[in-house]
């Protein structure tokens, strides 16, 4: 009898989760939005208090995200050059133009890059993760061991903003969480991506209500404590006022609040597919451009005794969600693609390490659709 070879069935591409890209949307919107409303605090206890609801949980958010899309298995040349051309090339570019815009408006500067400027923290923090995350995952409890460093670091008054690295170990419990939930597939196993029991919706609703309710009840008290700073992740305890040997517990505390919001927002975004969905394959434009659209308007002093509050704070949010609309749009990332995604092949032994074909994601882990992978294949 003769055998006949029968041919390979093709590999199961998996498809692409919207709620990933709606979650990564909102995040970025965020954002712009604790950005936006930096200025309006100091005169407004509701712009205050969103704004601490808002920095309670969004970056951690972020961090879950990006997290939950790394790999901590052995990198091949191509995967390694990413922390290159996707982290390290966009800060330096980023950090050389604000260099000369705060030397050109300002007339100063201070062209230091082991110092991030504004938002460019982030960046350098994706990149740490990255280094870090095959070492903490041959670790027995690597969430029990991050969660330790980000306490420890606050005892430390030398570790610093220099190279963003009191934000790295601060929020490293976050990433470590968004890689362990992705290595245990927990998501699936435990359904969360499936239809929300309206419980779960209410629920949700109610610990944003009774946080906002607490920020702003309370305004003068967070004040008193600087909870803006420690929510910054950036100081040490005794820089925030805070000598004592407790210090850590606080830190702890607001980590416990940080989850417990970003699981009532992680519920609270949609599961389908909606016209904003895509833009959520686009959040690093966003997130590098967002601040030059928004320099002029904090530093001219314009967003300074905005009154009534009812009626500015939901302007700034919409004109926070058109900016993240914008800046994700198409001919927006034609025109800044060559400084946000740049693909330096001159700087690599092997010019193909830099070549599209290993780029069809950004350093979130935000994969994306090009004409090569149909677009209902892609996650």
């Amino acid at each position: 009898m003769t055998n006949i070879s029968q041919p390979a069935p093709a590999r199961e591409q998996k498809r692409r989760v919207p709620f990933w890209d709606n979650a990564r949307f909102a995040c970025i919107v965020l954002v712009v939005l604790g950005h936006a409303l930096q200025r309006l605090t100091y005169d407004s206890d509701a712009a205050l208090a969103l704004y601490l609801v808002v920095y309670a949980f969004h970056m951690p958010a972020f961090a879950v995200i990006s997290g939950y899309f790394s790999k901590a298995g052995q990198q091949s040349k191509r995967q390694m050059s990413r922390v290159i051309t996707d982290i390290l090339v966009p800060y330096v570019i980023f950090e050389s133009l604000w260099t000369m815009t705060k030397w050109l408006v300002e007339g100063r500067a201070n062209p230091n890059p082991t110092q991030p400027s504004w938002t460019l923290w982030f960046l350098l923090a994706l990149g740490i993760f990255r280094l870090v995350l095959p070492y903490l995952a041959l670790l027995k409890w690597p969430l029990l061991w991050t969660i330790g460093i980000s306490i420890a670091a606050g005892y430390m008054s030398n570790i610093d903003s220099t190279l963003s690295l009191s934000r790295t170990l601060g929020l490293l419990p976050f990433f470590t969480v968004g890689w362990w939930l992705n290595e245990h597939d927990l998501v699936r196993k435990l359904g969360l991506l499936r239809h929300r029991q309206w419980w779960l919706t209410a629920s949700s609703v109610a610990v944003f209500a009774i946080a906002g309710w607490a920020t702003w009840t309370f305004a003068d008290t967070w004040r008193a404590v600087n909870l803006r700073e420690w929510l910054f992740y950036d100081d040490d305890y005794s820089s925030l006022g805070v000598t004592g040997w407790w210090a850590g517990g606080v830190r702890l505390a607001l980590m416990a609040v940080a989850l417990l919001l970003m699981t009532a927002f992680f519920v609270l975004i949609p599961r389908n597919t909606h016209r904003w969905t895509r833009y959520g394959q686009y959040t690093m434009y966003v997130y590098l451009l967002h601040s030059f659209v928004l320099y002029p308007f904090r530093e001219s002093g314009v967003l300074r005794g905005l009154e009534p509050s009812w009626i500015w704070l939901p302007i700034v949010a919409v004109a926070s969600v058109a900016i993240a609309v914008g800046l994700s749009s198409a001919p927006v990332r034609a025109i800044f693609r060559p400084i946000v995604e740049p693909r330096p092949k001159w700087l690599f032994a092997d010019s193909a390490w830099s070549s599209p074909g290993g780029r069809d994601n950004d350093p979130t882990g935000s994969r994306r659709d090009t004409p090569a992978t149909p677009r209902k294949e892609r996650q």
